[in-house]
């Protein structure tokens, strides 16, 4: 369905052009410079017409929704939109994930989808589908563009709101004769949609009210986002120095980590179901809960009634529908993340505001710390078999230096990830939040080297979720992306069986990873290096391999297979019951335990 929006202002005097044609001239206008792709029959218009423009690099994937999902990578590591180009009927319900996962964790990008001909629409026709209808719920916006003379604006328009507001998904639906058709390419002077006006300035009563709330309260937090990193890189570098002018701890969702350094002493570490003891202790006495670009989900809440009870609310969002969604505020703040943090201080200097003493607040919160929610047992021994948790942190002080992008898959490796890899600054961590998506982190990661050639890019990845899209190591290996995997490989699908013990009585039904593959013999085969370490004593001179050798390399780094991820907060229960230790997952907890949580 063709959306409204104003007419044209301005028809270039070129002569006509074909819809394909359009299309292409319209992406190099917008500054787009990579494509991920995989061609059928109804959009070879649309690649013939790529063929006469090598200032954009198009990149064959082998699954449509690994294009997807590389061009979140893409967009997630470069702050903009990423650019997907598949066919019709199977090419763009391939798609469909990548596109969902982009609309929950808020990632531009534009989706250009191939359609059968307009006369054949309806009909059946071979590899005919309603792309519009199945992505109607899982888009930001969508279009069936049946004119060619609409497909300039249409684009134009497309990529604004894809990049406007909260950033998000948008589908282009072009049937193949639209794209074969001749028309003027019609640029518009400036896009002015309609009924999409979203509101980047923040109210100034509402900021003074934020003001009053932050001065007064004597046991603050910031609670963050991804819709700070969103903000681009000085929304961070503004919210740094707020944190400085208050003296407030931080903690952020797990689409949020890199927007405050982790090395900083007021960083608490990522909170909710995996989240540290202090962050979400410290959430939960809060008198006063800053929130932003964050949504309140459920893996950050835990239960709702029991949620920070006690404490007053700033929720500062660019998407109007999210504030007083699930927690409510008391105090609102419609803006861009990095115009509303500007604001408060801004305001905080005029007023003359100084930090108050919050050294009570930051001795329970050291209090909560002395925990060591993050310690995990292990035998230091070079023969000893390698903790996950080890691995990571292995992984971070090999590199840390080299300031690298980390991409993940889903499951227990992203959240031991989240927890023992310290991100200092955005745009470093590329995962996959709301819709947790196993096979987004090795595609993702191509998307992301793609964008930074000369970067190191490293997917940490199981041995499960990687098998998602390993196809895409053809990618990798046409194209020469130097991208580096590191497998925590437990034989299990982790976290599936750390629930399964958990809550179903160790019933392990379908989680043992069985008839894998050889890893090392995989990437031999794709022209990968491929490493494999199963020993402590070899696991740092295997990382300093892997980053040395030159070209993608494969390291399938055996973990311990029954090593399960804590803190964790059981679902169905509050956020201050943390499970803190292995001896916790019966169920039945000491007297001890229970007094921490």
């Amino acid at each position: 369905m063709t959306a409204p929006f104003p007419a044209p202002a301005t028809m270039n005097d070129a002569a006509e052009m074909s819809g394909a044609q359009i299309i292409v001239q319209a992406l190099v206008d917008l500054g787009v410079d990579t494509v991920f792709g995989y061609p059928g029959g109804a959009v070879l218009p649309i690649y013939d017409a790529l063929f006469e423009h090598p200032q954009i690099t198009h990149i064959l994937v082998r699954h449509e929704q690994a294009a997807a999902h590389a061009a979140e990578g893409y967009a997630r590591s470069t702050g903009k939109p990423g650019v997907v180009l598949v066919t019709s009927g199977p090419g763009a319900t391939n798609a469909v994930t990548g596109i969902t996962d982009a609309l929950m964790d808020s990632i531009p990008m534009v989706v250009l989808t191939g359609q059968v001909p307009t006369t054949l629409i309806g009909t059946d026709a071979f590899q005919e589908c309603d792309t519009v209808g199945i992505t109607r719920h899982c888009t930001k916006h969508n279009y069936l563009v049946m004119d060619p003379a609409r497909l300039g604006p249409v684009i134009h328009e497309a990529f604004h709101i894809a990049t406007h507001g909260r950033p998000g998904p948008v589908v282009i639906d072009i049937p193949k004769n639209v794209q074969v058709a001749t028309a003027p390419y019609i640029v518009p002077e400036q896009i002015e949609h309609r009924s999409y006006r979203p509101q980047v300035e923040p109210d100034s009563e509402a900021i003074a009210s934020a003001l009053a709330l932050i001065a007064s309260a004597r046991q603050p937090i910031f609670y963050t986002g991804g819709g700070v990193i969103n903000a681009g890189p000085e929304a961070s570098t503004i919210l740094r120095e707020l944190v400085e002018l208050t003296g407030a701890p931080v903690t952020s969702t797990l689409m949020g980590l890199g927007a405050f350094p982790a090395s900083d002493e007021k960083w608490l570490g990522m909170l909710g179901m995996h989240g540290t003891y202090e962050a979400n202790m410290a959430m939960n006495r809060a008198d006063l809960i800053i929130a932003v670009g964050a949504r309140f989900d459920d893996r950050v809440t835990g239960r709702l009634d029991a949620f920070s009870p006690h404490s007053k609310k700033i929720h500062i969002d660019i998407d109007r529908s999210s504030i007083n969604k699930i927690v409510a505020a008391d105090v609102s703040v419609v803006g861009d993340a990095g115009r509303s943090l500007a604001a408060l201080v801004a305001g905080w200097k005029a007023a003359g505001h100084t930090r108050k003493d919050l050294g009570e607040w930051w001795r329970r919160i050291e209090g909560w710390r002395a925990t060591r929610c993050l310690d995990f047992p292990e035998d230091k021994a070079p023969e000893a078999e390698i903790m996950p948790q080890r691995a990571v942190k292995a992984l971070y002080e090999a590199t840390r230096h080299l300031d690298p992008i980390i991409t993940t898959e889903v499951g227990q490796h992203q959240m031991w990830a989240a927890q023992h890899f310290g991100f200092e600054e955005p745009n470093r961590w590329l995962t996959s939040g709301g819709l947790g998506t196993m096979g987004y982190g090795f595609p993702a990661a191509n998307g992301a080297q793609v964008a930074f050639p000369d970067r190191l890019v490293i997917c940490i990845a199981g041995e499960a979720s990687l098998q998602m899209n390993i196809q895409e190591m053809g990618t990798c290996a046409q194209y020469r992306l130097p991208v580096k995997i590191f497998i925590l490989n437990n034989e299990w699908m982790g976290m599936v069986r750390q629930w399964q013990e958990l809550t179903y009585e160790s019933r392990y039904s379908n989680s043992y990873s069985d008839s894998l593959p050889d890893f090392v013999k995989l990437a031999e085969a794709y022209g990968w290096t491929g490493l494999k370490v199963d020993r402590l004593g070899d696991l740092d001179a295997t990382i300093k391999t892997m980053i040395e050798t030159p070209g993608p390399v494969m390291v399938d780094c055996r973990v311990a297979k029954l090593a399960n991820c804590f803190p964790m907060i059981p679902s169905g229960a509050a956020h201050t019951d943390m499970l803190l230790q292995a001896a916790e997952v019966t169920g039945t907890m000491d007297d001890e335990a229970k007094a921490l949580v």
